[in-house]
């Protein structure tokens, strides 16, 4: 061990027992614990999923590109998709910048002011 580390690691209060550094490690660990569970769990299971959905896909699909197109699928391809984006314009897209598939949310009823 590097001489410096040496002296820095045995210091302790006066009449203290000294500690052990891998109670010492123990916070740093269980912050990285949590930030595994926190952030990078969930965001592999977000990619896993967003490439079975990339792996499904089939002709007749409504997607939206990463650019904001929506279209249909007309042709899956190995690596690339055919789309079509309305009024005859067919697009070759490649599936990895498919975002997901399109759905259309109903327009929601105007808020009625309330009687008094």
């Amino acid at each position: 061990m590097h001489p410096l580390l040496h002296a820095f690691l045995a210091q302790t209060a006066e009449g203290q027992p000294a500690q052990n550094p891998i109670v010492a490690f123990l916070p740093f660990a269980l912050i990285a614990v949590v930030f595994y569970f926190v952030f990078f769990r969930p965001q592999a299971k977000q990619a896993k999923q967003h490439q079975k959905f990339l792996a499904e896909l089939k002709r007749g699909d409504e997607v939206v590109t990463q650019g904001g197109v929506i279209g249909t699928i007309v042709q899956v391809e190995d690596r690339a998709v055919t789309v079509d984006a309305g009024g005859g314009t067919k697009l070759r897209i490649l599936k990895g910048q498919i975002s997901g598939a399109w759905q259309e949310k109903p327009p929601t009823p105007a808020a009625k002011p309330e009687k008094k």
